[in-house]
């Protein structure tokens, strides 16, 4: 597999295809900052934006997709727009009202992906009828979860009509997710990473700086070409254009299977995140 392109995509275990390259918006302020960050990512050629209801800036990024496709002459089906349930509103009934009130901020009719944010325990069921109900309504394209360990996807898998199409799931260098990486190649689940620059804890680090000179990268290239070389959906968040540029430089070189097997080593099972395990919000 070579992701050659920005627009390059995965294909999903529906058929659907998903940008292996996106942005995220998580603790980007809603109006100008969330605005300027999302057309510019648009702007530069990304196709795919990561948001959710518990961030906050539904509304700017739907305000900015309004104003992005009108300046570059694209059209709605070229985006693929992700948002989430948020925890307290899980269950069935409260999950389809959720989705209509992302919908509405956002300004669009569908979404390309909706993810369940976090496994609430005693709720996550439900809330996934919900989901399937959604897809089966094609009222979405494409349903998946997030933050997920194995023993939720098991759990989920003993009574879900529809098997989740994507798994976003805090993955870095440092928490490379070895059994849950399989579990879900396995189960053709796709995988995707949040916080994937370790919220830039890594920048520093001897191993990634090395290799990054060696390509003449920098270090965040390195990790981002790392996910995508692992067949990992990527989805770094900057609120600064030429950052975002450079975040998505990474099409032009490849990491050989030293460097890979070196950046795999860094490996200390390290969350910057919760642990789905017992995490209380």
């Amino acid at each position: 597999m070579t992701v050659s392109s920005l627009q390059d995509t995965t294909v999903l275990h529906n058929g659907v295809k998903m940008p292996w390259f996106g942005l995220g918006v998580w603790r980007v302020e809603d109006g100008d900052e969330v605005i300027h960050s999302v057309k510019a990512a648009i702007k530069n050629g990304y196709r795919s934006i990561d948001t959710a209801a518990v961030y906050k800036n539904e509304e700017g990024v739907g305000e900015a997709i309004s104003q992005a496709l009108a300046e570059t002459g694209l059209s709605r089906e070229d985006l693929f727009i992700t948002s989430k349930v948020w925890n307290s509103d899980q269950g069935y009934e409260s999950t389809l009202e959720a989705y209509e009130a992302s919908l509405k901020r956002l300004g669009l009719d569908y979404l390309d992906l909706y993810l369940i944010h976090w496994p609430v325990k005693g709720k996550y069921k439900d809330t996934w009828k919900a989901m399937e109900k959604l897809y089966n309504d094609k009222r979405v394209r494409a349903i998946g979860v997030s933050n997920f360990h194995v023993h939720h996807l098991e759990d989920l898998l003993q009574d879900s009509e529809i098997k989740p199409m994507v798994n976003q799931v805090e993955y870095h260098p440092q928490l490379s997710q070895l059994e849950l990486r399989e579990y879900c190649k396995k189960q053709g689940i796709q995988l995707e990473a949040w916080s994937p620059l370790m919220q830039g804890g890594l920048f520093e680090n001897e191993v990634l700086k090395e290799i990054a000179s060696r390509h003449n990268k920098t270090v965040a290239q390195v990790i981002l070409r790392w996910d995508l070389q692992n067949e990992v959906v990527t989805i770094p968040k900057s609120v600064k254009e030429h950052r975002i540029i450079e975040n998505a430089d990474v099409f032009n070189f490849e990491l050989n299977s030293e460097d890979m097997a070196a950046i795999d080593e860094l490996n200390k099972n390290e969350r910057v995140g919760a642990d789905p395990d017992n995490f209380n919000f």
